[in-house]
């Protein structure tokens, strides 16, 4: 199983057959083995890798840092179910070290995040402070280098 779930990380849109032939099993063994690591919840979802960069759509994200103040008995769980409830947030780590909660988020622009950060985080009863870090450019994400040959005209160039 390790083996099946290290090449559909790699390559989702890798085929039964192709998966089957790289295993040694039958295209029905794949294909049972992926149903069975979705049904345990080995497999979370099938989404594309989107390099929002190249395309014309408004899309800014942000790596924010929480200090929460934990729940007597039920530690960090019960305000990360609430953090995690937000549309915004992407992704929710419970972190070791100098804050909590790491969280990313993604909207249309710096002003969205921020009013989010301001608005909708902060105010939580069990948040004690932030930190926001705006994502500026993304050279490699889940493994796949986003940067290209083409210059990015933003940077310095001699002449």
């Amino acid at each position: 199983m390790e083996r099946l779930l290290k090449l559909l990380e790699q390559n989702g849109r890798l085929s039964a057959e192709d998966l089957a032939a790289m295993l040694d099993r039958t295209p029905a063994e794949v294909a049972r083995q992926m149903d069975e690591a979705q049904r345990l919840g080995y497999i979370r979802g099938w989404r594309a890798l989107v390099d929002w960069d190249k395309t014309e759509v408004n899309h800014v994200e942000a790596v924010i840092e929480l200090r929460v103040s934990p729940k007597k008995n039920r530690g960090f769980d019960e305000i990360a179910s609430t953090i995690a409830a937000f549309d915004e947030v992407k992704t929710l780590l419970l972190m070791s070290g100098g804050y909590d909660l790491q969280l990313v988020i993604a909207g249309k622009s710096f002003q969205e995040i921020a009013l989010f950060v301001a608005k909708r985080l902060s105010p939580l009863d069990d948040v004690l402070s932030t930190a926001t870090h705006f994502v500026l450019r993304t050279y490699k994400k889940e493994g796949q280098v986003f940067v290209g040959e083409e210059p990015d005209e933003r940077e310095c160039t001699t002449l």
